[in-house]
C-alpha cells in the first residue's frame, strides 16, 4: 500500500494547498484530468474521503487534514534526503566515506588527506578506522565508498589495488636477550611468548604466516585490537610482537630488522566492484592510485635492497 501511495503524495500536497484541482496541475505540470483521477484513486485505495468538492475548488476534510500533516511530513523528508545525496555527490564539497587501519591513522592518512585537500579544500570526508575485516563489512553494506587496508583483499566482489609495503619488525623489550641485536631470523623467537592482534586482524593473519614460514606456530599471551597496546606489553615484558614502525619512538622496546623471511606487509585500496562513484569519490580513488609505491613515510617501507627470505647482504646477526 505505502508504494502505491508514494507517487500520490505530491499530488495531494498540491491540491489540498491550493484547494483548486486546475491551478494544482498547473503547478505539477500534469493535465488536470491527471490530477484528478490519482486523487480518486487515492481515496479509493485509502477507504477515506480526503476532499470535500465543490465545482473545480476542493476543501480537507478532517481526515483529509491528519493525512496532509503526515504527507507532508514524508515529502520533507524526502526531500531532505535529496539534497543530501545531491551534496554527497558535488564534485567540489562533497563528501567520501574512507575506512583506514588503525595503524594508519596517527600519520599516514591524515597526510594523504591534507595532500588530498590541497586541490579540493571542501571536500568532507567520513572517516572509520577499524581492522581489515570489518571495514570489508562496511564496504560489502555500501557504508564506505574506499578503504585502505591490509592485506589486499581477494574476493569477486570486490575489487582490490595494491599501493605500497610496509617493513614490519620484531619489537622486544630493551632488557631482552635479543635486544643488542640489530637483525634477526624469525626462526630465532621460535621460543618466544608473543604478543598479537585478535584473529580477524590483517597483522595477525600475516604474523601466523611469516612464522609458519619461519618454522614454528607463535605461543601467544596476549591477543589485543591495537598495534600500540602491545608495544606498550612488549616494553613491560610480556612478550615479542612482529609490527609496522610506530609514529613515534616508543621507550623500552628495541626494534630489530626481520631478514628472513621476507617481513612485510602489502597496503592497499579496496572498494566494491560494480559500485558508481560520485565525483568526489573518483578523485579520491585517482589520487590513492597516484601514491602507489609512495604511500607511506619513507622510513616505513623495506629499502630496494632488503634481503628476500633467503637472507642476503644484511642478514647477519650484529
Amino acid at each position: 500500500m505505502g508504494l502505491l501511495l508514494a507517487p500520490r503524495l505530491a499530488y495531494f500536497a498540491a491540491v489540498a494547498r491550493h484547494e483548486h484541482v486546475t491551478r494544482a496541475a498547473a503547478e505539477m505540470g500534469v493535465p488536470q484530468s491527471t490530477l484528478s483521477r490519482a486523487m480518486v484513486r487515492l481515496e479509493a485505495d485509502l477507504g477515506v474521503a480526503l476532499f470535500a468538492r465543490r465545482g473545480r475548488t476542493v476543501a480537507l476534510t478532517p481526515a483529509g487534514r491528519r493525512f496532509l500533516t503526515a504527507a507532508e511530513r514524508a515529502l520533507a523528508e524526502v526531500e531532505r534526503a535529496a539534497d543530501t545525496v545531491r551534496a554527497d555527490a558535488d564534485p567540489t564539497a562533497g563528501r567520501i566515506a574512507f575506512g583506514f587501519l588503525h595503524t594508519m591513522g596517527s600519520e599516514t592518512v591524515p597526510a594523504l588527506i591534507r595532500a588530498f585537500r590541497v586541490d579540493h579544500p571542501k571536500v568532507r570526508f567520513t572517516l572509520v578506522q577499524n581492522y581489515g575485516e570489518a571495514m570489508i563489512e562496511r564496504l560489502r553494506a555500501g557504508e564506505l565508498d574506499l578503504c585502505l587496508t591490509s592485506p589486499v583483499p581477494d574476493a569477486p566482489d570486490l575489487v582490490g589495488r595494491r599501493l605500497d609495503e610496509q617493513r614490519l619488525r620484531l619489537v622486544v623489550p630493551d632488557d631482552h636477550r635479543l635486544a643488542g641485536r640489530r637483525r634477526i631470523r624469525l626462526a630465532e623467537a621460535a621460543e618466544e611468548t608473543f604478543v598479537t592482534l585478535e584473529p580477524g586482524y590483517g597483522l595477525r593473519r600475516i604474523t601466523d604466516d611469516l612464522c609458519a614460514e619461519a618454522g614454528f606456530t607463535p605461543r601467544v599471551a596476549f591477543e589485543g585490537e591495537e598495534a600500540e597496546t602491545l608495544r606498550g606489553l612488549v616494553a613491560a615484558g610480556l612478550g615479542v610482537a612482529l609490527l609496522p614502525p610506530p609514529a613515534v619512538a616508543r621507550p623500552g622496546v628495541v626494534e630489530l630488522t626481520v631478514t628472513a623471511p621476507r617481513a612485510v606487509r602489502e597496503i592497499g585500496v579496496a572498494w566494491l566492484d560494480g559500485h558508481p562513484d560520485t565525483p568526489p569519490v573518483a578523485a579520491f580513488k585517482r589520487f590513492l592510485l597516484g601514491r602507489r609505491g609512495h604511500l607511506l613515510p619513507k622510513e616505513s617501507r623495506p629499502p630496494q635492497d632488503d634481503p628476500g627470505p633467503s637472507g642476503g647482504p644484511g642478514a647477519d646477526s650484529s
